[in-house]
C-alpha cells in the first residue's frame, strides 16, 4: 500500500541542503537575485527557459550562477539545472532558483491543455420529432486529461430536422438528418442524428411505483406503444426527477442522496408518463468499540498487515515491529526488525504467510529497493535476502502474487516485477511504465535520479490484471495473466486507461494525484492523494489533506468508467479494504471510516447516508497530539484495525445498531 509522495516530501530538505551548499559555489557578493521573467504565462505541455541575474550592493551584475532549481507544485512541473521548466498540470507554478543561499522566485500561470478531441456519445435510436435529448459530450486536452471546464459553441447543420442550444439539449423538429457538431480550441465533434415521424400513442413506465433506502439504485424502464399497442423498440427515453436529492441517468437508473417522496417523468416524443418512488433513510450505522491498541512512541506508523495471530506494523523510520495479537486487548511486542531506511511504506506477507516483504526509501547507502523477510516464525522474522538493483531511487509501494512482486519504483515511475522463486537470488523480469512527460532529474542533494512527470503510488493484482494507481495519469490496467491481450507477469500488457482532472478537482497549489487502488466485485475503488505542494512528514504541525474516493465500474475491463466517490468533507483519503460489502478505510484527517457498498453504486456515497461508523484517532499522546492522519485500515476477523500515523493502531470491533439521535462518539 502507498505513502506519501516521494517528490512531496524531498523539497523541504533540498531547499533547506542546497541553500548551505550553493553559498559555497557562487560570489558573496551577490546582494539581489532574480528570475526572468518574474511572471509568465503558459500551457500544458510547454516548456519555458529562465534566466537567473544576481546584482552587487552597487547594483552591478554579478558572475553568480543557480547551482540548484525547483518548480513547485512538484507533480505540476519540472525544473533542470539550465532553467528550463517542463509543465505538467495547470494551476499556478512557482519556479525557485537558490543562488548565493537566495532563493529567486518567477510565478507563472499554467493554462489547461489545448482541447484536441471532442467525443460525442451516439444515440441509441432516432429521436422522434418533438422529443428531446441532453448530449453527452467527452472533451479531452492534449495531455489526455478530460475537461470540463469548456464551454463548446454547438450547432445544426440542418436545424429544420434537429435543433442544439447551448446546453447541448437536441430536439427534433421534422423527419430527416442532421449533422450535429460541437467546438473548441479548434476541436471539433460531430455527430449524425436521425429524426423521424412519430408513431408513440402512448408510454408505459416500470415500475409505477417503488420503495427503496437512501443509495440504493432503482431501474426504470420505459416502452414506448403505437396505436396497436406494440412496442417501438430503442426508443430515446428524456428521463427526469422532481425532488432535491435525486438524480436518474439516460438508462433509468434512480439514486436518492435524500429520503423523501419522488416523482420519476418520462419522456419519448410527445407523450409523457410518471411513476413514484418512496425513499427512506439508509439506517446502516452501527457503533464502534474500542478492544485494544497499539502505541509507538515518538514514532509515526505506516502501514499493517496481519495473519494468524500477529500484527506486523511499518513505520515513517527504520523497523518493522511484531506484535502478538492472540489477545486483541492486549497486543505484545514479539520482535523488532530495523532496516536501513527512513521510510519502511509497506509491508505484505504471501498467502501462505511464510516470506514477507518489505519497501524502503531513504535509506542512508541510497540503495532502498525490497527487503524479503523469513516470516516462517511468524514472531521472529529475520532478514533473508534483498533486491535493489534496479530500484534504488526508492519503493513506495509492493504486491505480492505467486512468486512475483510488483511493486512502484520512485525514480523512474515505472513497475517494476520481481521474481523471488529463488528467495535468495530475487531478480527483475520486466518493466512497464507510462510515456515519460520529462526526462529524468539528478536530485543534487541525495545524486538519487528520479522521474518528473511520471509517478506510480500503487499496484494490485488481481485474477491475472494489474491495477496501477499512476497520479497524474490515473487509473491503469495491465493484463498480466487475465488472457485478455496475451500479457504475462513477465510481458505485461496495456488493457485500459481511466485519466481524471485532478486541477478541477482540487484547485492550484496542491500536489494532486490517482493515490490507491482495491478491486472488488465489478468495481475498482480509485483514491485520491491531495496535499498541499509544501509540508514535513516529520513536523509536528498538522498536514492538511484532501482527496475523494472515486468509484470506477469495471464490468466493461475495457472501457473504465467512473460511477460514484466517496468524499469525506473534513478529511482525504488514504488506503482502503474491502470484504463482505464492508469498505473501511483511513481518511487521514477524517479519521476511520466504516462503508456499505453493498449493491449497485452510484452518485454522493457520503451523502446517501452509507457510512456505518467513524473512528477519530485523535490522542494526547500522539506524534501530532489530538490530530488524526488515519493512513488505513483492514478487517480481520471479526475486528477492524485502524493504522493512524501519528496515534498507532486502533484495534474496534462493530457493535450494535446506534439508536437514532444517538451523541455518542465513535470508540467510546
Amino acid at each position: 500500500m502507498p505513502s506519501i509522495p516521494t517528490f512531496a516530501r524531498r523539497v523541504l530538505p533540498l531547499l533547506l541542503l542546497l541553500s548551505a551548499a550553493v553559498c559555497a559555489q557562487t560570489p558573496k557578493n551577490a546582494k539581489t537575485v532574480k528570475l526572468s521573467p518574474e511572471t509568465a504565462q503558459a500551457e500544458v505541455g510547454q516548456q519555458l527557459k529562465f534566466s537567473v541575474a544576481a546584482t552587487d550592493a552597487d547594483g552591478n551584475p554579478t558572475e553568480a550562477k543557480a547551482a540548484f532549481w525547483v518548480a513547485l507544485p512538484g507533480d505540476s512541473a519540472a525544473a533542470d539545472d539550465s532553467g528550463n521548466v517542463n509543465f505538467f498540470a495547470p494551476g499556478e507554478v512557482k519556479v525557485i532558483a537558490i543562488i548565493n543561499g537566495r532563493p529567486a522566485i518567477a510565478r507563472v500561470s499554467v493554462k489547461p491543455a489545448r482541447v484536441t478531441k471532442i467525443e460525442l456519445d451516439k444515440l441509441s435510436a432516432p429521436l422522434i420529432v418533438g422529443g428531446s435529448y441532453k448530449l453527452n459530450a467527452k472533451v479531452i486536452g492534449a495531455n489526455g486529461d478530460p475537461r470540463s471546464d469548456v464551454a463548446l459553441a454547438w450547432a445544426s447543420e440542418n436545424p429544420a430536422v434537429a435543433v442544439v442550444d447551448a446546453a447541448g439539449i437536441v430536439t427534433g423538429i421534422a423527419p430527416g438528418k442532421a449533422k450535429l457538431s460541437a467546438k473548441a480550441d479548434g476541436a471539433t465533434g460531430e455527430l449524425l442524428v436521425e429524426v423521424v415521424k412519430s408513431t408513440v400513442r402512448n408510454l408505459a413506465l416500470e415500475p409505477r411505483t417503488a420503495t427503496a433506502r437512501t443509495g440504493d439504485v432503482v431501474r426504470f424502464s420505459a416502452t414506448a406503444k403505437d396505436a396497436n399497442g406494440g412496442a417501438i423498440k430503442n426508443a430515446v427515453v428524456r428521463w427526469s426527477v422532481s425532488g432535491d436529492g435525486a438524480t436518474i441517468d439516460a438508462d433509468g437508473g434512480f439514486v436518492a442522496a435524500r429520503p423523501g417522496t419522488y416523482a420519476i417523468s418520462a419522456a419519448v416524443g410527445d407523450q409523457t408518463t410518471t411513476a413514484s418512488i418512496v425513499v427512506a433513510p439508509r439506517n446502516v450505522e452501527r457503533s464502534l468499540e474500542l478492544v485494544g491498541r497499539v502505541r509507538l512512541k515518538d514514532m509515526q506508523v505506516s502501514e499493517q498487515w496481519m495473519f494468524g495471530n500477529y500484527l506486523y506494523i511499518s513505520t515513517v523510520w527504520d523497523q518493522i515491529q511484531v506484535y502478538d495479537i492472540s489477545d486483541p486487548k492486549s497486543p505484545k511486542l514479539t520482535e523488532t526488525v530495523k532496516v536501513d531506511a527512513r521510510v519502511v511504506n509497506d509491508v505484505s506477507l504471501t498467502p501462505d504467510g511464510k516470506i514477507g516483504v518489505v519497501t524502503r526509501e531513504g535509506a542512508s547507502s541510497r540503495k532502498n529497493g525490497i527487503v524479503f523477510l523469513d516470516t516462517t516464525d511468524l514472531a521472529h522474522p529475520k532478514v533473508l535476502s534483498e533486491y535493489t538493483a534496479t530500484v534504488t531511487g526508492g519503493v513506495h509501494s509492493a504486491y505480492i502474487d505467486g512468486q512475483y512482486v510488483y511493486l512502484t519504483d520512485d525514480a523512474t515511475g515505472s513497475m517494476r516485477v520481481i521474481s523471488f522463486k529463488d528467495v535468495k537470488n530475487p531478480r527483475e523480469v520486466a518493466r512497464w511504465e507510462v510515456p515519460a512527460k520529462a526526462k529524468a532529474v539528478q536530485n543534487a542533494a541525495t545524486g538519487e535520479a528520479f522521474s518528473e512527470g511520471r509517478y506510480l503510488h500503487d499496484v494490485q493484482v488481481k485474477d491475472g490484471l494489474a491495477y496501477l494507481a499512476y497520479w497524474r495519469d490515473g487509473l491503469i490496467i495491465l493484463d498480466v495473466g487475465a488472457g485478455i491481450k496475451g500479457g504475462s507477469p513477465e510481458n505485461p500488457k496495456l488493457v485500459s486507461q481511466l485519466r481524471f482532472n485532478h486541477h478541477e478537482l482540487y484547485g492550484d497549489g496542491w500536489l494532486a494525484g490517482t493515490h490507491e487502488v482495491y478491486r472488488y466485485k465489478n468495481y475498482v475503488f480509485v483514491g485520491d492523494e491531495v496535499f498541499p505542494e509544501q509540508f514535513n512528514i516529520y513536523d509536528k504541525a498538522r498536514i492538511a489533506a484532501r482527496g475523494v474516493l472515486h468509484v470506477v465500474d469495471v464490468s466493461d475491463i475495457t472501457n473504465p468508467r467512473k460511477v460514484a466517490e466517496y468524499a469525506v468533507p473534513e478529511g482525504g483519503a488514504h488506503n482502503v479494504w474491502v470484504k463482505d460489502d464492508v469498505l473501511v478505510m483511513g481518511y487521514y484527517g477524517g479519521g476511520g471510516r466504516v462503508l456499505d457498498v453493498s449493491g449497485e453504486l452510484r452518485g454522493d456515497l457520503y451523502q446517501q447516508g452509507r457510512e456505518i461508523a467513524r473512528l477519530w484517532t485523535g490522542d494526547p499522546q500522539g506524534f501530532r497530539p489530538n490530530i488524526p492522519f488515519t493512513w488505513g485500515a483492514r478487517q480481520f476477523g471479526e475486528y477492524i484495525f485502524f493504522n493512524d500515523v501519528n496515534s498507532g493502531i486502533w484495534i474496534m470491533k462493530l457493535g450494535q445498531p446506534k439508536q437514532k439521535g444517538s451523541t455518542t462518539a465513535p470508540g467510546e
